[in-house]
């Protein structure tokens, strides 16, 4: 397995490609400014210059890569075509790429209630609508893929476990970064977590058991 990160050097990004280092899984990580990223990533993680709005160079990024995991988002800002670029086009382009390169696997981080219409987080230029509108297009793409939706993201992590359940049937929680990147790269891991949406929180009341049993009980 090698992986490729796209988001690489956002807030959840780079704790997924620390999770990955951290396992020894070779990774590929997408990243817009080389510098920058050189001073948040760990060295293990092979760099490579590219943007998801740019097809043609996610052909010669993806390389050799055999699973991607997207933790792309639009920053807030005043351009209401943000959300669209980003966080779906920019997907969409990557699944693409994936396609054409016979990935073998694709983990997308969205948001909890995605959904949902009537939600304040579309009132950042519809960011919620493009998140769905991008993992409808993941599903119909024939990859395998997981769909993880976190709840309210945490820079510091916890010692709750993580409660997980299935599409649109968690609508309120928070989870650190740390504990959404676990949770993905065990997706690339589990056969359970194939072809799933699966919505995630920190629990005070959930003893995190194997992760491959968490999969396994959502449908």
């Amino acid at each position: 397995m090698k992986a490729f990160v796209a988001g690489a050097t956002g807030e959840t990004g780079r704790r997924i490609v620390q999770e990955l280092v951290k396992r020894q899984i070779p990774v590929r990580a997408l990243v817009r400014n080389l510098e920058t990223a050189k001073q948040i990533l760990p060295p293990e993680a092979e760099l490579v210059v590219g943007d998801v709005l740019n097809p043609d160079s996610l052909n010669s990024s993806l390389g050799d890569s055999t699973v991607i995991l997207c933790a792309t988002g639009a920053r807030p800002s005043f351009d209401p075509t943000g959300p669209y670029k980003v966080d779906y086009q920019g997907t969409k382009n990557l699944i693409d790429a994936g396609k054409a390169k016979n990935i073998e696997h694709f983990v997308f981080v969205t948001s909890l209630c995605a959904s949902q219409f009537f939600h304040p987080l579309n009132l950042f230029w519809l960011i919620l609508v493009w998140k769905k509108q991008a993992e409808e297009y993941l599903q119909k793409s024939g990859l395998i893929y997981t769909i993880v939706r976190p709840g309210g993201l945490t820079n510091e992590d916890n010692e709750l476990g993580v409660q997980m359940s299935s599409a649109d049937s968690l609508f309120e929680g928070r989870i650190p970064r740390t504990k959404v990147a676990s949770v993905c790269v065990e997706a690339l891991l589990s056969p359970a977590a194939r072809n799933k949406i699966v919505e995630i929180v920190s629990s005070p009341e959930s003893k995190t058991p194997s992760y491959e049993q968490l999969f396994a009980d959502v449908f």
